[in-house]
Formats: C-alpha cells, sequence, structure tokens
C-alpha cells in the first residue's frame, strides 16, 4: 500500500493594507505616538517620519515630497522648540543607559552618533558621565565583566582557560587592552569593586 502525501495547503497572503495619505496633522499625530513609546533624538525622529513618507510616496505618485519634507521639518522645530525633543537630555540619558549595561566609552559614541546626534551633544553626554563615575570606561568595563561572568566573576576553575576569550570579550565590546587585561587579571571581585571606590 503508497502511503499519500499530506496535501499542503497554500498559504495566502492578506492583501496589504494601503497607507494612508500623509497630511502635516497626521505626520504629527504620528511623531507624538512614537515620541510617547520612545525616547528619541530629533534627526532619529525625522528618520522614522520620512520612512513613513517614503512608504506612503509609493502609493500616492501625486504626493510632492518636497512639500512633506517641509511638513516634516515643521514638527521637529516645533517640538524642539516646546521642549519635547531635547538632544542633549536624550544623549545624556542614552550615555548613562549604555554605560549602566557596560558600554564602553567607543561604542556609546558610535550608538549615538547613529542616532544622528551632533558630536557637540555626545560630547557633552560623554563629560556627564564623569559626574557619576570618577573612571566611566573602568565602571563599564566592570560592569560588563560582572554580567558576562569575566575574569574573577568567573568560575575558578575554568577562569585560566577563559583568559583570552575574557580579553576577547572586553576587547569587541571597545575597551582597550590595557583595561581589559586590568580587569580579567584582577584576583578577586573585591579588588575591582575597590577601583571603583578608591
Amino acid at each position: 500500500m503508497v502511503e499519500s502525501k499530506p496535501k499542503t495547503q497554500k498559504i495566502v497572503k492578506p492583501p496589504q493594507k494601503l497607507p494612508k495619505r500623509p497630511t502635516p496633522a497626521r505626520l504629527a499625530n504620528i511623531a507624538l505616538h512614537h515620541l510617547d513609546r520612545y525616547a528619541s533624538s530629533a534627526e532619529n525622529l525625522r528618520r522614522v517620519l520620512e520612512r513613513r513618507l517614503f512608504k506612503a510616496a509609493r502609493h500616492y505618485e501625486d504626493l510632492d515630497l518636497a512639500e512633506a519634507k517641509g511638513w516634516i521639518d515643521a514638527i521637529i522645530t516645533r517640538y524642539i522648540d516646546s521642549g519635547l525633543l531635547n538632544d542633549r537630555a536624550y544623549a545624556e540619558t542614552r550615555a548613562r543607559s549604555l554605560l549602566s549595561r557596560g558600554g564602553s566609552t567607543h561604542k556609546i559614541r558610535m550608538k549615538l552618533l547613529e542616532k544622528g546626534l551632533e558630536t557637540d551633544a555626545i560630547d557633552q553626554a560623554l563629560d556627564s558621565l564623569t559626574s557619576e563615575h570618577a573612571d566611566p570606561e573602568l565602571a563599564a568595563a566592570i560592569t560588563l565583566a560582572r554580567r558576562r561572568r569575566l575574569g574573577p566573576y568567573a568560575d575558578p576553575d575554568k577562569r585560566a582557560d577563559a583568559h583570552d576569550k575574557h580579553l576577547a570579550t572586553l576587547a569587541r565590546a571597545g575597551f582597550s587592552y590595557d583595561l581589559a587585561r586590568r580587569v580579567i587579571e584582577a584576583d578577586s571581585v573585591d579588588e575591582l569593586e575597590d577601583l571603583l571606590c578608591p
């Protein structure tokens, strides 16, 4: 007796929903909804709105993109003037958050650049980190070592074998070789914690 193969059902995709025609009010609502859910820089919000605009432009050929970009500029300007968008405060908050998760200052700088922040705002945000930690780079490296169980936080029986792997983990995270060695080769957790509170 020959077994029959089960019939496969053809998957039918639902028709794509046509995006609504962009208007200044609709773009402002999209911006407010985005800001309600996420912290954002002015440039990042501009990119979000432009993506929505370009997506809609594929369906509305008569849409004047130059005029619509003017709407976006007006929205961004209005939100900056009202204080709803503040790149400097966003940069400081984001930098503090990334540092608390073990991000190196190099990686923090790259993440903030990706969000379209200007170098002045980034520099001020990185400078503000020193108000919380005497050496933010060391604090971040220790935080990452603690989170990833590297160096003195690792299992003592496996620590020697994983030395190079632990160094590589910190190097990939953007920390210098000297700092990575200092953290990985610390004798104990207490020694590392003492480095944070001189």
